[in-house]
């Protein structure tokens, strides 16, 4: 038979009191149990309207955010096809190069509250808020046992991380796949634990529909909490070792169904009569699972961009994420995001695994460290050592789980301080996490230069005070050293994440921070710093390496481009410099914040073209020509090379625009089916951007389109851009 551990609790059990123990589910749900400190429930509602306060406050303030994502929205409001496929034009020419999961929900809420910067925003905001609350209740249950008030606490403490996580502050207002992604990932982390009492089979099933949607999300980057969620489930679910089988059987099932669905459809849908498949070489969405979005993102190659060292991986901390290796996490860029409590969480972990020592597999506190154990360590090791493409922002996914250890593993120290393992736990965590604020917040000297000695130095003498609250009679230094540690330590990630909600953030490799800081560094451990305001830097220009699904991301312009369109260090490189600079950013590849510029404004030409600033090519189009294609009534009113531009121009004139080449230099389309569109009058207008390629360099097919239609049509000069009307005689 067997047996469980009997409840360790830090309050009197009140079961015998003769008065009711459990409220009715709805006063239960905003009061809490009749047995909690009245403070505890009322302190979870204020934690979620904060996040919700901070994270909706000027949301508009990045106005599109990610052009290409923000078109493919517009897209979807006007086409179900396109939502659907997740088409980058209405038109249905091609898809964007990851699953529209994440698109789902933002085309729904514009089509819900009309298409705009707010209604494109508000559902990553919200995300904060729902991901939060997840974190919340999967650490309160793993705590339970602890009492109500030490879990609670550690409750509370795990999701204020979330929402004080300046990767989260980013991702959660901006419209890039990631804000879905980890909302369902942390939905997949609660239904195992809320598995875990019963060996409910209905729970885990639901963990795997979660982390199915996370696939039609990122692809393999949402199953990277995969290992983690079976593992806690084989071992601690309170059940039969057959029917824990059978669970994880139904789940597996369960994950299936959910990632597979939508990869079935596309599948079986007549190739003709849909989108092409975007970042694909052969118009499957496999080959992106295997390929592309998938092990090429871990073992480079498959169109990825290199993250592994070198001069084709940038420097450590860059928007390729450096050099592979356990300090990447911790350089530059990827520091400032998300490494701010990773030395707690770690030391949270191994000496949380210590305090529960010989407990059951079943207990739950256990279970908790090693569900957020597995997720940081599998995700973080990934993170770590991936040679293909990788972006700083890439680490949000690490927020819940660092979250999760800190909290657990912090209530678990706490609750042992009576012993010198939970004192010496305690002390090492605030002392690392003050002496790694310092570090960071050192990247940055010049923003609020005090903030980093106040943090050192409280931190450390927060330390100290638990220390000597060792010795019996100054017990009470511990509690005081602990408040204020947490305090201290949660000041630097504050602050950095608030200073992230108020800059304005575009292209598609955002920085986190206040205006000014870097996102490029030097490298090193923590880092070097970079070109202000997360722009490129000098002769950088708005294409780069490709990018997609997993873990997603996209170019980068950071060594500036050759007539050629490659990269002066040789990686693929956008549109090349010898013609017009393409207009709009990129899918997660092109950085930083892009200073608006009026409709219409003048160029340092006099063209009037708003041409691109900070080589991140965040460019407007003209007024001339903003009008010349939304007068247009042909199915795309203008083919552009590149995703990047065609997105702007969407946005701009409201039309569909066919993207030669997608985002990755796709083969579509063919010679022969633009000139069967274009004697059809589908394409109005062909605009030239000086180059024959893709975002991700030359195109033999885009190069091919661009020769046939300047051999047979006349060229004219509209706002700057050379246009071809297509619709004139040959």
């Amino acid at each position: 038979m067997t047996t469980y551990p009997i409840p360790v609790t830090d309050r009197r059990d009140r079961a015998h009191t003769g008065a009711p123990t459990r409220r009715r589910a709805l006063p239960r749900l905003f009061l809490g149990e009749r047995t909690d400190a009245r403070w505890l429930r009322p302190a979870f509602w204020l934690l979620l309207v904060v996040t919700a306060v901070v994270y909706l406050w000027d949301l508009s303030v990045s106005g599109y955010a990610n052009t290409f994502y923000a078109a493919a929205v517009q897209a979807g409001t006007k086409s179900w096809e396109a939502f659907f496929f997740g088409s980058l034009d209405s038109s249905n020419f091609i898809t964007v190069d990851k699953p529209p999961a994440s698109l789902w929900v933002m085309v729904l809420s514009a089509r819900l509250f009309g298409f705009s910067s707010s209604s494109l925003l508000l559902p990553q905001a919200l995300m904060a808020v729902a991901s939060v609350a997840l974190v919340w209740g999967t650490v309160r249950r793993t705590l339970a046992r602890l009492g109500a008030t030490t879990a609670n606490v550690g409750a509370l403490l795990a999701g204020f991380i979330v929402a004080a996580t300046p990767a989260a502050a980013l991702m959660f207002r901006f419209d890039n796949p990631d804000a879905l992604l980890v909302l369902l990932m942390t939905a997949g982390a609660y239904c195992t634990v809320r598995a875990l009492p019963k060996g409910s089979w209905r729970w885990i099933a639901l963990a795997g529909v979660a982390l199915g949607f996370a696939f039609l999300t990122k692809m393999l980057q949402g199953l990277l909490v995969l290992p983690a969620f079976g593992l806690v489930y084989l071992f601690a679910a309170r059940t039969t070792w057959g029917r824990r089988a059978i669970g994880l059987g139904i789940a597996a099932v369960s994950l299936v169904v959910a990632a597979g669905w939508w990869v079935l459809a596309v599948a079986l849908w007549p190739a003709e009569s849909r989108p092409y498949i975007g970042g694909s070489t052969d118009n499957t969405v496999l080959d992106l699972v295997f390929g592309y979005n998938g092990l090429g993102r871990i073992f480079g190659g498959s169109g990825n961009g290199g993250g592994g060292g070198g001069t084709g991986g940038g420097t450590a901390g860059s928007s390729f994420g450096g050099s592979t290796g356990l300090d990447r996490l911790f350089s530059s860029e990827m520091g400032l995001e998300i490494s701010w409590l990773l030395p707690a969480a770690l030391v949270a972990l191994v000496l949380g695994l210590v305090v529960v020592g010989r407990r059951h597999l079943a207990d739950p506190a256990r279970a908790g460290l090693v569900l957020w154990g597995g997720w940081l360590l599998v995700t973080g090791l990934v993170f770590s050592y991936m040679s293909g493409t990788i972006h700083p922002y890439y680490t949000v996914a690490l927020a819940p789980a660092i979250a999760g250890l800190v909290g657990t593993g912090g209530a678990l120290l706490w609750h042992a301080r009576e012993r010198m393992t939970g004192r010496l736990g305690l002390a090492a965590m605030i002392g690392a996490t003050a002496f790694w604020s310092w570090c960071l917040l050192n990247e940055n000297a010049s923003w609020l230069p005090w903030l980093r000695w106040v943090v050192l130095v409280g931190g450390l003498l927060s330390a100290a005070a638990i220390v000597v609250g060792s010795v019996p009679t100054l017990r009470k230094l511990v509690t005081i050293g602990v408040l204020a540690g947490t305090l201290f330590g949660l000041t630097g990630t504050t602050a950095y994440a608030l200073a992230t909600t108020t800059v304005a953030h575009s292209g598609s490799i955002p920085s986190v921070g206040p205006a000014g800081s870097g996102s490029g560094g030097t490298g090193g451990f923590p880092g070097g710093g970079g070109q202000p305001g997360g722009t490129t830097g000098p002769g950088g220009s708005a294409g780069g390496s490709g990018d997609g699904g997993f873990p997603g991301g996209g170019p980068q312009g950071t060594q500036g481009t050759q007539q050629d369109g490659t990269e002066q260090d040789g990686t693929e490189q956008g549109q090349g410099s010898g013609g017009q600079p393409p207009t709009g950013t990129a899918p997660e590849g092109a950085t930083g914040e892009v200073p608006a510029v009026p409709d219409g404004a003048t160029s340092a030409d006099g063209s009037g073209t708003s041409l691109p600033t900070g080589g991140t090519g965040g460019a407007t189009t003209s007024s001339a020509l903003t009008k010349l294609l939304a007068a247009s009534d042909a199915k795309w009113s203008a083919a552009v090379n590149g995703s990047q531009s065609a997105a702007q121009l969407e946005l701009d004139t409201d039309t569909a625009v066919m993207a030669i080449g997608g985002w990755s230099s796709d083969p579509a389309p063919t010679l022969a089916e633009f000139q069967a569109w274009v004697a059809a009058g589908d394409v109005g207008y062909y605009v030239s951007s000086g180059s024959g390629g893709g975002m991700r360099g030359g195109s033999s097919t885009a190069s091919a389109i661009q020769e046939w239609v300047a051999a047979n049509y006349e060229s004219t000069t509209v706002g700057g851009q050379t246009v071809y009307d297509l619709g004139a005689s040959e």
